[in-house]
């Protein structure tokens, strides 16, 4: 029996759920990069970074090519760029809605009516 469409997709997003992953994959989705530049903007051990790159490698979702001396990492997907972008779009929507609840928060506001709980309505 084949595993279900939403065990997979569970699968991939744990995949994703390592903040060096989703650094390694923003990097990836600019250009391709060598270890050697990704060491300095993803600011891990080299040893933490080959364990994820095997990681994302394994789950297809980055190929590596030699260069001389040198691993390259590309992105095996290009639609691994738009998840990204699209989890961008809906975490700024998020914290832009979690943003207006602290400042009516700190402003002592409880809600559009501005009464409150138990409150009378502001006329």
């Amino acid at each position: 029996m084949s595993t279900p469409l939403y065990r997979l997709k569970a699968e991939f997003f744990k995949t994703l759920g390592h903040p060096v992953r989703i650094r390694v994959l923003e990097l990836l989705s600019e250009r391709d990069h060598a270890v050697s530049e990704m060491l300095n903007e993803v600011g891990v051990e080299a040893a933490h970074l080959s364990q994820q790159l095997a990681v994302l490698r394994r789950a297809g979702l980055v190929t590596a090519r030699r260069e001389g001396s040198a691993v390259h990492y590309t992105l095996a997907d290009p639609g691994v760029a738009e998840l990204l972008r699209v989890a961008r779009t809906i975490l700024t929507g998020v914290l832009a809605g979690q943003a207006e609840l602290l400042a009516d928060l700190r402003s002592g506001n409880d809600g559009p009516d501005d009464g409150g709980p138990g409150r009378p309505e502001a006329s």
